[in-house]
């Protein structure tokens, strides 16, 4: 987050006492001083404390008040407003020297485009690090002055402030009905507001509480307009608007990829009897195949709605819960409600894998170039994964009732050891 200031600077006769008085440099009103003071004030060496965080725009550093005078010489424009100091601050910690300044050129090429000679500084004298860019009124490119006011503020300064803001991840300062901050309200809301990893963090904990697996939690986040960088040591996320990836540990320590798959599989809350359950499922009756995976589901805990006490046997397979979902949906998708159902499903897919197959080896016999070959084996692929997923519900539909069964069990021997125990209390009273 970065609140920004300009001020229009028109005085040239007290540009010594300026500089020394350290109570005038942080003034509020409509005149700071010289153009002359504004440029030596933002060169300050013991602020900047290293020379690395001063560049120049049409100028250089060390004669840039001498070069914009000449520039106002030339265009016969030595009167009125002689500059403009903008400053842009940074929240405490958001940023580093580096950045800051890196931030501060843009701002810099974005807003003059060029056209005035300009000077750029970092300071990193407070907590607050923070850039002034003194730029000439007069323009070297053609001799128009430059003009600031509320609306060039909003439009120019602030768009392109926030827009450097979101592109290397750092919060903006949103504005209510349409009024900017003032600079002491900024910066007193700063130890409690809420920056853009703790949105992050937010969303992180929403996602997961929605999610059973690391595969859903990805999914959440997408649907949240998060993107990824998977394949890596460090994973990787980028949140709306944003055009830099931030790695996940630097999250803190409770939010590395170890330790979400490990909250993720921490039991969820209970949703209150009558509260609306799962919405991924038609709240139509289900039978056959369907109300058996519906049923493990909700055995497992995997849905919203959930059993009073969840079953060890089952809860040991929720590793293979979005391999479960996906199979609950594909029966859905293709209205297959019993093995006889899915095996028709599955013979037909067969047929038409062996017709696409023989289809493409003729080809390439008779026509090896043929554009037709892609689009088999493009066709080739969904067919075949479908015939997997229908091989592996034939399988694994027998081994869910089996631990549904074995799960019963269980629940009906220690309910049965319960109330042995509990006989005896009640012969002993």
């Amino acid at each position: 987050m970065a609140y920004t200031s300009i001020i229009p600077v028109s005085r040239l006769d007290n540009s010594i006492t300026y500089i020394r008085n350290k109570d005038k440099t942080t003034k509020k009103g409509q005149s700071a001083g010289s153009l002359e003071e504004a440029i030596d004030y933002a060169m300050n060496r013991d602020k900047t404390e290293r020379s690395v965080f001063e560049d120049a725009i049409g100028c250089v550093c060390e004669t840039a008040y001498q070069d914009m005078v000449a520039t106002k010489k030339r265009y016969h424009k030595m009167n009125g407003v002689q500059g403009y100091h903008l400053v842009q601050s940074f929240v405490k910690g958001e940023v580093t020297p580096e950045l800051a300044h890196q931030i501060g050129m843009e701002m810099a090429e974005r807003l003059l485009q060029g056209k005035y000679e300009a000077v750029i500084t970092t300071h990193l004298n407070t907590e607050h690090y923070h850039n002034h860019i003194v730029f000439n009124s007069v323009s070297m490119e053609d001799g128009k002055k430059y003009h600031s006011n509320s609306r060039s503020y909003y439009e120019d300064v602030r768009k392109a402030s926030d827009a450097l803001c979101l592109k290397y991840g750092l919060s903006v300062i949103e504005p209510k009905n349409g009024k900017g901050k003032s600079y002491a309200q900024w910066m007193a809301e700063q130890d409690g507001k809420p920056t853009w990893r703790t949105s992050i963090r937010l969303d992180i904990r929403d996602a997961v509480a929605e999610s059973f697996t690391w595969k859903q939690f990805l999914e959440q986040m997408k649907q949240r307009g998060y993107q990824w960088k998977l394949n890596r040591k460090y994973i990787a996320l980028k949140a709306p608007g944003m055009e830099r990836y931030i790695r996940l540990r630097s999250l803190g320590k409770h939010y590395s990829e170890e330790s979400i798959r490990q909250w993720i599989l921490q039991p969820k809350s209970r949703i209150p009897a009558g509260k609306e359950g799962d919405s991924r499922f038609p709240k139509k009756k289900l039978k056959g195949i369907q109300a058996l995976y519906y049923s493990y589901l909700y055995q497992m805990g995997a849905l919203k709605q959930k059993p009073k006490r969840i079953s060890p046997v089952l809860r040991a397979d929720i590793r293979k819960l979005d391999a479960r979902i996906e199979q609950m949906e594909f029966l859905q998708k293709h209205q297959i409600t019993s093995r006889e159902e899915l095996l028709a499903y599955r013979t037909s897919l067969e047929e038409r894998v062996q017709a696409l197959t023989k289809e493409r080896k003729r080809l390439y016999r008779s026509e090896p170039d043929s554009v037709r070959i892609g689009q088999i084996t493009e066709e080739l692929k969904p067919l075949r994964k479908d015939i997997r997923i229908c091989i592996r519900i034939e399988q694994q539909s027998q081994e869910m009732e089996e631990k549904m069964r074995l799960a019963e069990q269980i629940q009906r021997q220690e309910e049965e050891q319960t109330e042995k125990n509990r006989k005896p209390r009640t012969e002993s009273r």
